[in-house]
């Protein structure tokens, strides 16, 4: 059996894996009764909004201040601008705004990552893993220092440096990941920003804590490209986080 992933790269149709994929989850009774209970109400938000359904693909925002993760959908037609399809309340927080530079400091990191794994049997009822820390996010951590990991958007409302949510709307969040999953996204971009970098609150708010602490100005700002591509084309960019700590921002 462990030979079915490739046979699946080699031999079926596109999408036909993706599907196996929805069908595993759905096996799982977390993930079925969430589908139960929100399956038609994730439908109904996408057509709603303007998306396509199913998904042509999502993209996450999370912005720290303002305690809430944001869920964009691509519209029908190709090449459009993402709309947004909902806000999901961010129920808990631990640490301060910033990035998270090692373990224990319980610092929910700031950066540009993707939705590497799904744990439908999540100790937090439903998870959606981020693929931190990335080679930029070791660059920040002190020679010598683990930088931490497991980090999730997932249920039960507790954290120690990630993205809580309400079980009730992380089962929603979680069939539509599935869904654009299913669908052959493989990776669900997730960008984690302090608060919107483009609003004058936003701005001294960063510039008081950068007076303290000189490093985060520099942070902050190799974030901006990032956030005001998606601003000016609505559509998420390419970022390939680099060994120097900063990110390769390409708009698309």
């Amino acid at each position: 059996m462990r030979t079915l992933p490739l046979l699946c790269l080699l031999l079926l149709p596109v999408g036909a894996c993706a599907g196996d994929f929805k069908d595993g989850q759905q096996a799982r009774p977390r993930v079925k009764a969430a589908y139960q209970r929100h399956g038609a109400e994730v439908e109904a938000a996408f057509r709603t909004a303007g998306a396509a359904w199913p998904p042509k693909g999502i993209f996450l925002r999370a912005f720290k201040a303002d305690d809430v993760v944001e869920l964009w959908a691509a519209p029908p037609k190709a090449g459009g601008r993402y709309v947004k399809v909902r806000d999901f309340a961010v129920c808990a927080r631990s640490g301060v705004l910033g990035p998270k530079r090692r373990v224990g400091d319980f610092q929910v990191p700031e950066g540009f990552f993707t939705i590497d794994r799904f744990n439908p049997q999540s100790s937090y009822h439903l998870s959606l893993g981020l693929d931190y820390p990335t080679v930029a996010d070791r660059a920040r951590t002190p020679r010598g220092v683990s930088p931490g990991g497991d980090i999730f958007v997932h249920g039960q409302c507790v954290t120690i440096g990630c993205l809580p949510l309400q079980d009730d709307p992380m089962e929603a969040l979680y069939v539509a990941a599935v869904e654009a999953r299913s669908q052959g996204q493989s990776r669900i971009p997730v960008h984690v920003f302090p608060c919107r970098l483009d609003q004058p609150d936003c701005q001294v708010k960063l510039g008081a804590l950068s007076a303290q602490d000189p490093e985060l100005a520099g942070f902050w700002g190799l974030l901006r490209p990032g956030y005001l591509a998606f601003e000016a084309t609505g559509r998420p960019p390419r970022v390939t986080p680099l060994k120097d700590g900063s990110w390769q921002v390409d708009p698309r």
